[in-house]
């Protein structure tokens, strides 16, 4: 099998599908312990990095998305599919996964 190399500029989401760089999760506890890695919890919130067209309504027109590419956004827990780029870690999720914008 070879080597796919994928790039945020070429990942383009389908349909309602949004695409979301996860945040960094916390490396301490609100008293100052060091988190270990098994013990970090995987952050809900993350900067829209792309969005798909819109869902297609009956008539065949797309309904616009909600969100905007640069917007913070609090998501579902066990939402999505995680993705790993490089360093960098994403999730690729359906527009209705998205709770609430963070401003």
């Amino acid at each position: 099998m070879a080597a796919v190399s994928l790039s945020i500029s070429t990942v383009k989401p389908l349909g309602d599908r949004i695409f979301i760089k996860v945040a960094q999760a916390e490396e301490k506890t609100a008293g100052g312990i060091l988190l270990p890695d098994t013990a970090k919890e995987k952050p809900q919130i993350g900067e829209v990095v792309q969005v798909g067209p819109g869902k297609r309504n009956e008539d065949g027109s797309r309904q616009p998305m909600e969100v905007k590419i640069g917007e913070r956004v609090l998501y579902s827990r066990y939402a999505g599919t995680d993705i790993k780029l490089g360093s960098e870690e994403y999730v690729l999720l359906s527009e209705k996964d998205v709770l609430a914008i963070v401003e």
